[in-house]
């Protein structure tokens, strides 16, 4: 099922690309990424407490 989510998702940002442009596409990938990244933290996959600590520089 994923191969298709993303063989569909490659058809349609490619068809966006086409029919509107590549700055139209462009702003319906970061949508979808960050729609994708919402959805990771959301279910539980991905702790956002865990980002902060990961940009601090340890000395």
């Amino acid at each position: 099922m994923s191969r298709r989510s993303g063989l569909l998702a490659g058809l349609l940002l490619v068809a966006v690309w086409v029919l509107a442009g590549a700055g139209i596409a462009g702003i319906t990938l970061l949508t979808g990424v960050v729609g994708w990244l919402a959805r990771r933290v959301l279910a539980g996959d991905v702790a956002v407490t865990g980002l902060g600590d990961r940009a601090v520089r340890r000395r």
